[in-house]
């Protein structure tokens, strides 16, 4: 896999991950909805010694979890605001990287069996789901770490009932 590199909007951090993502996660939780100013995150999991700041030094927000009670920190431009990756008490070997601030966010595929949409219960009503991929509700896993089993669906879903009508192959889950 190439090197990916990514960085905040003024330029003055830049890092780099030398490492294929775990897997990656869409999340439509309101804190992802808050911290990305947007309906949801993009966030391919690395493994934490795979990415390396290069340029400048990130700032650090700690916010608790509502979902698990453990911190997240929040490595950001102090320059421009940029969030660029987070860490997590949770899973202390993992990083997640707001895929956006990638040189080349496409490098980053979203596919069944690599990928998870969760927290879908909070996503905004026009939100499209992926058919395929796992859904959930709400997160993945319990507080102990135990995986809920996941929706899938068959076709592309709208969460809720704004919008033009149905689309088309709308269904309800496969499995």
């Amino acid at each position: 896999m190439p090197v990916l590199s990514g960085g905040c909007l003024c330029g003055a951090l830049r890092y780099e991950v030398r490492a294929p993502p775990l897997r990656v996660t869409l999340c439509h939780c309101r804190f992802c909805q808050r911290a990305t100013g947007s309906s949801h995150l993009v966030e391919p999991l690395f493994d934490r010694d795979a990415l390396s700041v290069t340029a400048g030094v990130p700032r650090v927000y700690q916010h608790r979890s509502e979902g698990s009670g453990r911190l997240l920190d929040l490595h950001f431009c102090e320059c421009c605001g940029t969030t660029l990756f987070m860490t997590f008490e949770r899973f202390p070997g993992l990083c997640g990287v707001y895929a956006g601030t990638l040189d080349d966010p496409a490098a980053i595929e979203v596919r069944p069996g690599h990928a998870k949409q969760v927290f879908v219960a909070s996503a905004r009503p026009e939100t499209v789901l992926l058919p395929g991929i796992d859904t959930f509700d709400g997160p993945a896993m319990d507080a102990a770490g135990v995986p809920y089993p996941p929706r899938v669906y068959a076709a592309l879903h709208r969460v809720g009932d704004r919008g033009a009508g149905p689309l088309p192959g709308d269904g309800e889950p496969s499995r």
